[in-house]
C-alpha cells in the first residue's frame, strides 16, 4: 500500500498544481481583456469596465488557488506519511467524487487507498527513514 499511497500524492500535487496554473491564466487572460478594453475603448467608457474586469479575474483566481492549495500541501504530508495529511486528503477526495470525471477517479481512488486498514498501519507508523 505505500506505493499507492504515494501514487495518490503525486496525483495530488499534480492535480492541485495544474489548478494553480489555471489561476494564473485566468488572471493573465481577465488581465489581457481588461488591457484591450482600455486601448480599445474611448477613455471615459474604459474606466468603469476595466476594474471590473480585474476584480472578475482576481476572485476567480484567488478561489481556484485557494481550492488548489490544500492538495498541493496533503500531497506533500501523504509521501512523507503524515497523519494530517492522510485526513486532509480524505476530506479532498470526498470533495473530488463531484468533479466529473477526472476528479470522480482520483477521489475513488484515494478514498480505496486512505480507508484501507493497511494504510492506516503506514500512517501510525509515521515517516519513513
Amino acid at each position: 500500500m505505500e506505493s499507492h499511497v504515494k501514487a495518490v500524492a503525486i496525483l495530488h500535487i499534480v492535480l492541485g498544481g495544474l489548478g494553480a496554473l489555471a489561476a494564473l491564466l485566468v488572471l493573465t487572460v481577465f488581465g489581457g481583456i481588461a488591457g484591450i478594453v482600455g486601448a480599445a475603448a474611448p477613455p471615459g467608457e474604459a474606466a468603469a469596465a476595466i476594474p471590473i474586469l480585474g476584480l472578475i479575474g482576481g476572485v476567480i483566481s484567488i478561489l481556484v488557488l485557494l481550492l488548489s492549495l490544500p492538495a498541493i500541501l496533503a500531497g506533500f504530508g501523504l509521501l512523507s506519511f503524515q497523519p494530517w495529511a492522510r485526513i486532509l486528503t480524505i476530506v479532498i477526495s470526498a470533495l473530488n467524487l463531484l468533479n466529473v470525471p477526472i476528479g470522480t477517479a482520483l477521489g475513488a481512488y484515494s478514498l480505496w487507498v486512505l480507508l484501507n486498514t493497511a494504510t492506516e498501519v503506514l500512517f501510525r507508523r509515521g515517516a519513513r527513514g
